[in-house]
């Protein structure tokens, strides 16, 4: 094991994969003698070549148009949204295209390709450039939707994505690409559809993703000094969702706080909060299914503002001890 970023675990997720598959490549604004806008992707034109990493127009249609056509015709593609914002501008291909052959074409067609994006709020990046859309994409039958929130899990999971024969959606938050955590240097794999228990408790389940995860953990490690013993999952995968590891946990603490970065409405807490309802779980519920959001307002360019409209580690123990009176 070493300690390495985040960023840099999805860059040797992707080398090492393309080292074992020539089908694989990688394209997108800027991934090449850039690097990537995060340089995520830095040195790999270097390795692999023009033919595998592929810069391309500033058409995010175009590039997702072009993954689609090359995943069911035998490539495995990996490309990159600059930001998941821009997502919008390629749904036709991902939403129309991508999730929709498998089930067209009986299971005849394959669409073997991930949709890499960095998102969330936190840089100074304004309305357009940081908003956590994954909740959209969850919508999606056909789709599965991914946000790792550790090193080791953002490597593992995108070799699991990359070797799926479905389309992938692979958020990436912007605030966790200089984050440190250990990852092994041989080869592993994080399964998709499975959560992980990142702290275990008694007193009360917290159920988020991402980078929530170091907030939550932080707040759960603060009450633990006050007697206060806190489960925190990371579902890790939205889509599909590890149903139950969440009710299971919430079957052992009797209460839950959902927290998500994104806005509250339509957000993917109230799916959470639905498995739950509709569940075993919630005959043992002794208190009501809590949501912790981000506000309901694009996100401000002010820092002090960006900083207040997503949920804070104040704002998650406030929320926690309300639950346990």
């Amino acid at each position: 094991m070493r300690e390495i970023i985040y960023a840099q675990a999805i860059k040797e997720a992707m080398c090492e994969e393309m080292r074992n598959d020539p089908d694989i490549i990688l394209m997108g604004e800027d991934v090449g003698l850039y690097g990537g806008s995060f340089e995520v992707s830095a040195g790999m034109l270097e390795e692999f070549g023009k033919k595998r990493v592929r810069d391309t127009p500033i058409s995010e249609a175009a590039i997702a148009g072009c993954a689609v056509g090359a995943a069911v015709t035998g490539l495995r593609p990996i490309i990159e949204i600059m930001f998941s914002d821009f997502i919008t501008i390629a749904l036709d291909q991902i939403v129309n295209q991508a999730a929709k052959m498998r089930y067209m074409f009986g299971g005849k067609a394959k669409v073997p390709m991930v949709m890499r994006t960095p998102a969330g709020s936190g840089t100074g990046a304004a309305a357009q450039h940081s908003q956590s859309l994954e909740a959209w994409l969850c919508h999606i039958p056909g789709l599965k939707v991914v946000v790792p929130s550790t090193p080791y899990d953002a490597k593992g999971l995108l070799k699991a994505a990359i070797r799926d024969d479905n389309p992938v959606c692979f958020f990436e938050q912007k605030l966790l690409y200089r984050k440190k955590g250990m990852v092994p240097e041989g080869e592993y794999i994080v399964p998709l559809g499975k959560a992980d228990i990142k702290k275990e408790g008694k007193d009360i389940s917290i159920i988020t993703y991402g980078r929530m995860i170091p907030t939550c953990l932080k707040a759960a490690q603060d009450l633990e000094k006050e007697g206060i013993s806190v489960e925190v999952v990371d579902i890790r995968t939205l889509l599909p969702m590890d149903k139950e590891t969440v009710i299971q946990s919430v079957q052992k603490t009797g209460r839950v706080l959902i927290v998500h970065e994104a806005v509250q409405t339509g957000g993917f807490g109230g799916e959470i909060a639905a498995v739950i309802a509709d569940s075993d779980a919630f005959f043992y519920l002794d208190a009501p299914i809590k949501r912790l959001c981000g506000l309901d307002v694009p996100i401000p360019y002010s820092p002090e503002l960006e900083k207040n409209v997503v949920p804070t580690e104040p704002e998650i123990k406030a929320a926690l001890k309300r639950l346990l009176i």
